[in-house]
């Protein structure tokens, strides 16, 4: 018995060894999987993160007038696995360190962040195209003599087109192999 007391003393003297949460901020570790954010100056429209969500949790619908698209996540059946960040192509996906996820029945349908992501019209044909972030861009046509920054205003039509004229001047104006 003199032992117990023992412990039960040290134990008290030490104080209370859990997070007072609720009175205080908890402790957040610095890799935690919390709430899905898009970045919709990054998004491309793909659709992968709709595809790979275990939870469905994540839904992209083009808009009545077809000027964009809505993307939407439901955090209320999110499961934080991170598959949405993981095979986003272009990044536009993060996990912030929010897990403040408690909520009442009555207040699921507010659990869902929405955005709007507009479509850019081509700069060439004016038809209707999804965003091209400027790094994706300049990392694709790395190996070519197209400047990005134009090519990220056009259809994929008038991309190709554009590319191949320009790819067409480039090997004109280099001179010919010589005959031996």
């Amino acid at each position: 018995m003199p032992r117990f007391l023992k412990i039960l003393a040290r134990n008290l003297l030490k104080g209370p060894s859990t997070e007072a949460f609720p009175f205080k901020e908890a402790f957040t570790p610095p890799r935690y999987r919390g709430k899905v954010v898009m970045n919709p100056n990054l998004c491309v429209g793909c659709g992968i993160c709709t595809h790979v969500c275990p939870g469905g949790a994540i839904m992209m619908k083009e808009s009545e007038d077809q000027n964009g698209y809505y993307f939407m996540v439901w955090h209320n059946t999110c499961a934080f696995c991170g598959s949405c960040r993981h095979y986003c192509p272009v990044k536009a996906i993060s996990l912030s360190q929010d897990w403040h996820n408690a909520h009442y029945q009555s207040e699921k349908y507010r659990m869902v962040e929405h955005h709007f992501v507009p479509y850019l019209h081509c700069s060439s044909c004016g038809a209707h195209i999804r965003r091209l972030p400027p790094a994706l861009a300049a990392r694709i046509y790395s190996h070519s003599s197209v400047d990005p920054a134009t090519i990220i205003r056009l259809c994929p039509d008038c991309r190709q087109l554009a590319t191949a004229k320009r790819e067409g001047e480039v090997h004109e104006s280099s001179p010919a192999p010589q005959q031996p």
